[in-house]
């Protein structure tokens, strides 16, 4: 007897002798909820997909972290990147030169941001290596003044490897006849591609031809620097920043690329809370359900008391009852949603086949299928939210069930 609330509550939400017309409204409110789980699940994996893509194709371009001089020169670089490479938790370091400067070439006029790198170095720091598409990061220690660009600016400019660009720096040379911007040919050596904006952005060249271009000498602007943890290289290089002689400062990764992740964060929040609307709609639709079933059982609620059931236990019953669907929809919605974010991008592409349409052009997207990451912690949220709702749901319901009146419904019977 002391588990009636149990039984009873059980038993009102899937026995089979129920009014069709609440039965009806109880059907609708569990599938209600499996729709919202599952889409929330779906959406936040396929959100978490993007932020993955977004970083591995950024980040395998941007270094980990940089330690720079306050003046902008490094004079003394080599010693210090031996000082650096001996740190714990630092993989390797390279020199590297920044500036953004202009490329033309057919009559076209590109602003880019511009590095001057030691390709030797480099290959440790970044995948630049890896990324390209055609020629060699050696091909700019090979040709003086050779330069590495993006596919996307590539195109843009209508060149090719073997091509030439002008490259105008924002730096004036002063000459009898006046000041001009200084400027350089240079001749394509070589293409990468990440997929990402960064294609149609970055462009490369050898650290001596960047030193002479921009009059550096043998200095260098920074030290690009790679640890053994993406995510750690925060607090590593917060770490060195004590180290370093005064007149060096530390930057890492969170702080060159960090709005557009917080950005991507912020997008995955806001339409999480979109989406879990559509749950607490759902959940809120349980009240209709609890309220028509109070009004139905009436006379089950007036028998109970008489028998000794306290208002709480009559309570228990429609919590029990209401949370019973609300489990039952989660449950499923959960089921639903796992497989749908683990199958996702074969759904997407079925239906690109289907309805004949591409979705994901991999020239306006920089992908060709949908990427989604189920992350279990993401699950684990939803369900509990989603059960969450579901219990103030059932809360007024049950408690007008425990004020039911027994006297008031047995004098009519």
């Amino acid at each position: 007897m002391a588990n009636y609330p149990l039984f009873i509550g059980l038993r009102y939400s899937f026995s089979r002798k129920r009014n069709r017309f609440t039965a009806i409204i109880a059907a609708v409110s569990l599938l209600g909820m499996v729709i919202g789980v599952a889409s929330l699940i779906t959406v936040l994996s396929v959100m978490n997909g993007f932020s993955g893509e977004l970083r591995s194709r950024i980040l395998a371009l941007v270094p980990h972290g940089f330690v720079t001089a306050d003046n902008g020169q490094l004079s003394q670089w080599p010693q210090l990147a031996t000082e650096l490479q001996n740190q714990p938790g630092v993989v390797a370091v390279a020199p590297y030169i920044d500036s953004k400067v202009i490329l033309s070439a057919n009559g076209v006029l590109r602003g880019v941001r511009l590095q001057a790198i030691d390709p030797e170095r480099e290959v440790g720091v970044s995948n630049v290596g890896e990324s390209l598409v055609v020629g060699e990061l050696s091909a700019l220690d090979e040709e003086r003044w050779g330069i590495v660009l993006g596919t996307v600016l590539a195109r843009w400019l209508g060149v090719r490897p073997g091509d030439s660009v002008e490259m105008t720096i924002p730096r004036l040379t002063v000459t009898p006849l006046g000041a001009f911007p200084r400027s350089r040919r240079f001749t394509v050596v070589g293409l990468f591609e990440v997929g990402a904006n960064l294609d149609g952005e970055y462009a490369y060249i050898s650290l001596p031809a960047g030193q002479r271009l921009f009059g550096l000498g043998t200095a260098v602007q920074g030290l690009q620097v790679k640890t053994t943890d993406l995510f750690s290289a925060p607090s590593l290089l917060a770490s060195l920043r004590a180290t370093l002689p005064e007149g060096l400062r530390t930057q890492d990764w969170s702080e060159t690329q960090g709005n557009l992740f917080r950005a991507v964060r912020m997008e995955k929040i806001m339409v999480g809370l979109l989406l879990l609307s559509v749950v607490a709609v759902a959940a809120f639709n349980i009240i209709s359900t609890l309220a028509m079933s109070v009004t139905e059982k009436r006379g089950d609620i007036a028998v109970l008391r008489t028998l000794g059931a306290s208002a709480g236990g009559v309570m228990s019953i429609f919590v029990i009852h209401g949370l019973a669907l609300a489990v039952a929809g989660v449950g499923l919605g959960v089921v639903f949603g796992v497989l749908l974010a683990i199958n996702v991008a074969d759904v997407v592409a079925f239906l690109e086949e289907l309805i004949g349409v591409k979705m994901f052009d991999p020239s306006v997207y920089f992908i060709s299928r949908l990427p989604a990451d189920l992350q279990w912690p993401d699950v684990a949220v939803v369900a509990v939210a989603a059960i969450a709702l579901s219990l103030l749901a059932t809360l007024y319901p049950a408690w007008r069930a425990a004020r039911v009146d027994p006297s008031e419904v047995l004098r009519y019977e």
